[in-house]
């Protein structure tokens, strides 16, 4: 008897327990469990210590509601320009109604990855594929929108969605990597061409101002020589005025003149001017009549004598001269004609000297304007 009562008593304190234990529900932060009494919604249990009608009340499902993530595996997508491409996406998303979650939908983390791969292959089948490798962020917030209105009736917040990868098949990567490559070598062509371009241009830039700075260096240099051979000419114009020198000082220097007229190398024929008949009469009236002048009187030291002696002696060398220039030209002259000449011809006869004794050729003498003409 005593050992059934032991035994009862025993069933009745586990009975005790497990009913405490089922009756007694302690929830952790972050969470919401949903309870069923008699297989019906009841109430969601909010985090704490929460008490329950054991065997009555049970908890039908546990849900988590912090932001989750999850990776999807890749997925085959063809692009507008037949391509097949694998895309791996990365969702977040939160559960905001815990009671939608468990009764809208069986398994809503099965439906997100569906309804994701269904979405993502509608977006990149209007894309081509270069399109698509550079729209990302646009695929993100199409993704994100569609999910988002799908997935707020099951209590669901999809908070972002991210494209992680897009690969394309090997051959397009290589054509692609090739693609790249001929576009960066074309890009360093194209800026080593502007580079040389910019060189020359610069480079022809200082040539011009080089050549500009010589040139006006050049012109200026010219200008400063050219005024300075003004102010020299000027300066003896008006010291030969301020002098006033005489008719018959002008002649004698004239006079002595003639003999570097005449000593030249090139010199084959010497015109001799009409002027110089007219110097030599200046110079004969000035020496008969120096005595006479009041501006040009000589003076006391100066001999007449010796004026007329160094007169004569420079007549003599003109002369001299001229002889020589004349006899150079004889003899250049039969020496070009000696072969081609007619024979029997008769010698040049020699030019007598004319101008009193100066030994000039009258065949070299210019007329006088004034002298008649002789038959």
């Amino acid at each position: 008897m005593d050992v059934v009562i032991g035994l009862l008593v025993m069933v009745i304190a586990l009975f005790a327990v497990i009913t405490l234990i089922r009756s007694v529900r302690i929830v952790p932060q972050q969470r919401m469990d949903v309870v069923e009494r008699l297989g019906r919604y009841k109430r969601t249990l909010a985090p704490g210590l929460n008490l329950l009608v054991p065997f009555i009340d049970a908890v039908r499902t546990k849900v988590d509601m912090r932001e989750q993530v999850v990776s999807f595996p890749p997925q085959p997508v063809i692009t507008s320009d037949n391509l097949v491409v694998s895309i791996d996406t990365v969702l977040y998303f939160k559960v905001v109604d815990p009671v939608r979650a468990t009764y809208e939908i069986s398994n809503f983390l099965q439906a997100i990855e569906q309804l994701t791969v269904t979405t993502l292959r509608n977006v990149i089948g209007s894309l081509d594929l270069e399109r698509a490798l550079t729209s990302r962020e646009e695929i993100n917030k199409h993704l994100s929108g569609v999910l988002d209105e799908t997935t707020g009736r099951w209590g669901i917040k999809v908070t972002r969605v991210e494209i992680k990868a897009i690969e394309p098949p090997p051959s397009i990567r290589d054509s692609m990597e090739k693609q790249m490559r001929a576009e960066r070598d074309r890009r360093a062509a194209i800026l080593n061409a502007e580079g040389h371009k910019q060189a020359q241009i610069l480079t022809a830039e200082g040539e011009k101002q080089a050549a500009v700075l010589r040139a006006d260096g050049d012109r200026q240099a010219r200008i400063l020589q050219a005024e300075g051979q003004a102010k020299a000419i000027r300066t003896v114009f008006d010291a030969i005025h301020q002098a006033n020198p005489s008719q018959k000082v002008l002649a004698y220097q004239y006079l002595q003149s003639l003999p570097q007229i005449a000593n030249g190398s090139a010199n084959k024929v010497w015109i001799v001017p009409t002027e110089l008949t007219k110097a030599l009469e200046g110079l004969g009236g000035a020496l008969g009549g120096l005595a006479n002048m009041a501006g040009d009187a000589p003076s006391a030291a100066v001999d007449a004598g010796a004026v007329e002696r160094e007169a004569a002696a420079a007549a003599e060398a003109a002369a001299a001269e001229a002889e020589k220039v004349d006899a150079a030209v004889r003899a250049a002259e039969a020496q070009v004609s000696g072969d081609t000449a007619p024979k029997g011809l008769p010698a040049p006869e020699p030019t007598p000297p004319a101008l009193g004794g100066l030994g000039f050729n009258a065949a070299h003498r210019q007329p006088d304007p004034g002298e008649p003409e002789r038959a």
